[in-house]
């Protein structure tokens, strides 16, 4: 089960970095966003650097919820990533999404990707169990 969620922690890491590399050449203003020391600690803190563990906290933790739902999950191994990724999505990300929009000073858009981001940082750890943890 650690070795799966490591494995899907590096991936959804890597997920992470890409789909903020690219936005930001996208969507400048949300960069800027990042950059509002009032909400957000800056990246010269070094409590940041802490901020990279997620991933693999999220990985260990889904490979957890995987082993308790994965007999429930029917079809083919994508089809049983989309139903993991959609409970865990119903289950954590809305609420979460919810709270941090009416609670943060921060645009619809960043919950937007942070939502999207979290579905598929879901799915991607889903089709990684799917190989490792049958």
């Amino acid at each position: 089960m650690v070795k799966a969620g490591f494995i899907a922690g590096v991936a959804n890491l890597l997920l992470g970095l890409g789909v903020n590399v690219v936005l930001h050449m996208i969507l400048p203003g949300l960069a800027e966003e990042y950059q509002n020391t009032a909400i957000f600690r800056p990246w010269q803190d070094p409590l940041m650097m802490v901020y990279f563990a997620y991933p693999f906290i999220l990985g260990i933790v889904l490979a957890y919820l995987w082993g308790l739902l994965r007999k429930q999950l029917k079809g083919s191994d994508p089809q049983k990533a989309l139903q993991f990724a959609k409970i865990y999505f119903i289950i954590a990300t809305i609420p979460g999404m919810f709270i941090s929009y009416t609670s943060f000073q921060i645009s619809f858009l960043m919950i937007l990707v942070w939502t999207l981001t979290g579905y598929l940082q879901a799915y991607i750890a889903a089709l990684i169990y799917t190989k490792y943890l049958k």
